[in-house]
């Protein structure tokens, strides 16, 4: 069956705070979500603040026009892709994976991803439009990743490991997935110490919004198994 909603609109991210702030309030209903992330714009808040939807400038993103480099793997990450000690699916786990996400705790203490959301990303991968990467040791979930993806554009909202480099190894996996079916545009929203020894860069936010642009106008699909309930104009 075939979903059709409109979406509601947001306002231009251009007009955002210093911090990049660009609204308050509202929900995390799919269809909202959608429309923030076509406008440029995520939400992220803490466990006791009210729904905030942020558009920094700079935006962090992953240069995937560099192709394999586009993510720097270093000598013993790559000592340890070769010798196998992991195995990687897509959309197999995604609930486990934003659990785990929602469960590794910030630097200050905290957790932002809340059961709200927990429940908002987990209706978009049930419609196709969210995704996750599952690093696998054994039969034991060792990290993963998830994230949205719209035409060619691909957001990363977060990711976690149990295991040392598992996260890494999802991320390093995602951008192969990526650059294999024609994506044009990985967002990481902020580039973190973790993401910058990865290759992660920060770029104007009117630069990326050009990038976005082009990104949604082109065709990319995520997981032939796992599409789009409905067409994302």
């Amino acid at each position: 069956m075939e979903t059709s909603f409109s979406l509601p609109r947001f306002p231009d991210p251009s007009m955002a705070t210093d911090e990049g702030l660009v609204a308050m309030g509202g929900d995390l209903s799919v269809p909202r979500l959608i429309s923030a992330y076509r406008s440029g714009i995520y939400p992220c808040n803490g466990e006791n603040d009210p729904l905030l939807w942020w558009s920094p400038d700079p935006r962090g993103i992953f240069l995937l026009e560099k192709g394999e480099s586009a993510v720097r793997v270093n000598r013993s990450l790559r000592k340890g892709i070769k010798q196998g000690m992991f195995r990687v699916s897509f959309n197999k786990a995604f609930e486990e994976v934003i659990e785990g996400c929602a469960n590794a705790q910030r630097p200050d203490g905290g957790h932002w991803i809340t059961d709200e959301m927990i429940e908002a990303y987990t209706a978009l991968h049930n419609l196709g439009i969210a995704h996750s990467v599952e690093v696998w040791q054994g039969d034991e979930l060792a990290g993963g990743l998830y994230g949205v993806a719209m035409h060619a554009f691909f957001a990363g909202e977060s990711m976690f490991y149990r295991i040392p480099n598992a996260s890494k190894i999802a991320l390093i996996s995602l951008v192969g997935h990526l650059l294999k079916r024609k994506y044009l545009l990985l967002d990481c929203q902020m580039v973190t110490e973790t993401t910058e020894k990865l290759g992660a860069v920060h770029i104007p936010r009117k630069e990326y919004l050009k990038r976005l642009k082009t990104a949604l106008a082109s065709h990319a699909v995520f997981d032939e198994n796992h599409k789009p309930a409905f067409e994302l104009r």
